[in-house]
């Protein structure tokens, strides 16, 4: 199995050129490490940015957003009224951070949303997914101490990472108000009913 492309198939069919790229296939949350591959790392070296902020001419930027490099802003992506993309944000094309949502250090894949009062710490979120209002994928850990991932087979692996959010598979739904805990995985497809508490890997075997 492919951690990655299992989580994330959509990356399979599309241009390298319009997402961040991976390094290990088998540990993907790694891309948010402060490594030389890592997420910042990347921003840091995206051409024609201004300031270590790169929008797209045809992105969409409402009032009061505050945004902080290095960051990327994609062909028809809508950052709406008051929202805050802290440094390491990578908004893919079409996706949407919406009113009062935070996003920090954390890639929203193609048509990707976060659309109201969101935070977004240290995460991925596939193609095509959407967070309900209220969403909070937590990164730290209560201890402070490394977060640890629970893999399918139920292996449990050190991230390597202190701060590490979701990881949301493609096209997966979450109802308002849940809450995702440090490092959990979340396969394609998902849907997770409001006010849940999600852990570990999470999904049913087709």
């Amino acid at each position: 199995m492919v951690l990655l492309t299992t989580i994330f198939p959509g990356l399979r069919k599309i241009a390298i050129d319009s997402v961040p790229i991976w390094e290990d296939d088998e540990k993907p949350w790694l891309i948010l490490s402060s490594e030389d591959s890592g997420l910042i790392s990347q921003l840091m070296r995206v051409d024609d940015a201004e300031d270590g902020i790169f929008i797209h001419p045809e992105a969409r930027i409402g009032e009061f957003v505050q945004i902080e490099g290095p960051c990327y802003i994609g062909a028809n992506a809508e950052i709406r009224h008051s929202a805050y993309l802290r440094k390491g944000s990578w908004i893919c094309e079409g996706a949407v951070v919406g009113h009062s949502s935070e996003i920090k250090n954390s890639i929203l894949l193609p048509n990707s949303k976060a659309p109201h009062f969101n935070y977004v710490g240290d995460s991925i979120l596939g193609f095509g997914v959407n967070i309900g209002a209220g969403v909070k994928l937590s990164n730290v850990r209560n201890d402070r101490r490394e977060v640890r991932v629970a893999l399918e087979n139920g292996e449990i692996v050190d991230s390597g990472l202190r701060k590490l959010g979701a990881l949301i598979g493609d096209n997966s739904q979450l109802g308002c108000n849940v809450v995702t805990n440090p490092g959990a995985l979340i396969i394609p497809n998902s849907m997770i009913s409001p006010n849940e508490s999600v852990s570990g890997w999470f999904g049913v075997k087709s």
